[in-house]
């Protein structure tokens, strides 16, 4: 199976940064896309940021401008630069992964046990 193991969450004062990173590992013959969710109290789990294996990323509307996302093919590493940080970025980020695994053999998604970022004012 594919594991993810998350680094990176914690407090930060509004307009503070941190720095999230998710590395994969296990059965892995290629992964497709990696990317961050978060969900916060009482709210549904939403999409932040996505990366494919050749570059292509997409954004939340909240977050453009102020996230970077980015991600190692060697190393099977996404990390994501959380800048200009706000109150409502307050939730647990957690890391997401898709691709095809060869022990068993097919397609997986996988998810990372999820890290707390709180934002203080």
């Amino acid at each position: 199976q594919v594991q993810l193991v998350e680094s990176g969450g914690g407090l930060v004062q509004a307009g503070g940064s941190l720095r999230l990173s998710c590395a994969a590992s296990g059965t892995i013959l290629s992964i497709n896309v990696m990317g961050w969710y978060r969900q916060a109290p009482g709210k549904q789990r939403d999409m932040v940021a996505t990366i494919t294996s050749d570059g292509w990323t997409n954004y939340a509307d909240s977050v453009k401008g102020r996230f970077t996302i980015s991600r190692d093919n060697a190393r099977n590493t996404v990390y994501l630069q959380m800048n200009n940080l706000d109150l409502e970025d307050t939730a647990v980020y957690y890391c997401n992964a898709g691709g095809i695994a060869t022990n068993p053999y097919g397609r997986f998604t996988s998810w990372g046990q999820g890290t707390q970022v709180t934002v203080s004012s």
